[in-house]
């Protein structure tokens, strides 16, 4: 037995785990992977851990009563929903997450679902593919400048596609109840007006009990016929089969996603090769800079509330004082 602190990953990811654990080295803390007893328990061995870095896998209340001496939890995503955060802090426990790390990176890839989807490129590269040319096309794209795009969810995402969209499309609108844009880049609206007047819906909210489902076969019939709608948040805000029902419908233009429920989905899932669907493997984070971030921000934020009290940044669940 030794008392040297210890931090658990919750699971060895497709992140490259050296980073943490050389940082964590350095402040004299040591790192194991999460192990469990027959009967679904975590080690004796293991349950006076301070930390856990969090991957895919739940960590919910069961799990979290399971320690005696932990501090933190930080989670190596930008989304918390397999966190139960209430019951962590409510057990004095820090929850971080990664939510500077690839805020450039999915704001662009937002912008690049929209505008290749309205630019109609996956017809036209199929035009070309298939030999035909110009006059072989069988659509029109719109003219962007004069089109609507509407957010639902304004926070460091939402407000950088803005940014990075205010240029190039005539309007942009925006609802969120908790943070209504107050900038030159997009208009307050209700989520009625994002829903009935946009030409194109990109959705940045987390994943919670309120989200969940919340485009469903009747936000979609309120939306403008031919209508692009987006998904770079969770597969589960967005109700799939009426998504695909809408788009052989051909209700929606198009619909641009990097996430679906179940991930990774089934192979043969329709979506996957629907002419009108772009659908990206849940990428939108990647880039070289933003996995660095992601191997070692989780780690810094353990290292910050073990030498400090508190993590710097990225702060999901605070206890009380």
């Amino acid at each position: 037995m030794t008392d040297t602190p210890l931090v658990l990953f919750a699971e060895f990811t497709d992140l490259d785990p050296e980073p943490a654990r050389e940082l964590l080295a350095e402040r004299g803390i040591r790192t194991e992977e999460m192990r469990f007893t027959a009967a679904g328990e975590v080690e004796l061995e293991q349950r006076r851990a301070i930390g856990i870095i969090a991957g895919y896998s739940t960590i919910n209340a069961e799990l979290i009563d399971q320690f005696s001496d932990l501090g933190i939890i930080a989670a190596s995503s930008n989304g918390t929903n397999m966190i139960d955060v209430e019951h962590a802090v409510s057990r004095g426990v820090w929850v971080t997450n990664v939510g500077h790390a690839a805020t450039d990176e999915v704001a662009v890839h937002t912008l690049a679902l929209a505008l290749a989807l309205l630019r109609e490129l996956p017809e036209m590269t199929r035009t070309a593919a298939a030999g035909g040319w110009t006059d072989d096309l069988p659509v029109t794209p719109r003219r962007v400048s004069s089109l609507t795009l509407g957010l639902i969810g304004y926070g460091r995402i939402g407000a950088l596609v803005a940014r990075f969209a205010r240029p190039i499309f005539g309007r942009v609108i925006a609802y969120d109840p908790f943070r209504p844009p107050a900038d030159e880049y997009a208009e307050a609206v209700s989520l009625a007006e994002v829903l009935e007047t946009s030409d194109v819906v990109s959705l940045h909210l987390p994943l919670t009990s309120e989200t969940e489902g919340m485009i469903g076969a009747t936000e979609i019939d309120r939306m403008r016929d031919q209508a692009i709608l987006l998904n770079v948040s969770r597969g589960e805000l967005v109700d799939l089969e009426a998504c695909r029902k809408a788009l052989d419908d051909r209700k929606l233009a198009g619909v641009g996603f990097d996430v679906l429920v179940g991930e990774p989905p089934a192979a043969d899932d329709p979506l996957r090769t629907h002419p009108r669907a772009i659908v990206t493997p849940h990428a939108a984070f990647l880039s070289d800079a933003a996995l660095r971030s992601y191997e070692i921000d989780p780690a810094s934020y353990i290292a910050d509330w073990f030498t400090t009290g508190e993590p710097r940044a990225c702060v999901v669940g605070r206890p009380a004082r």
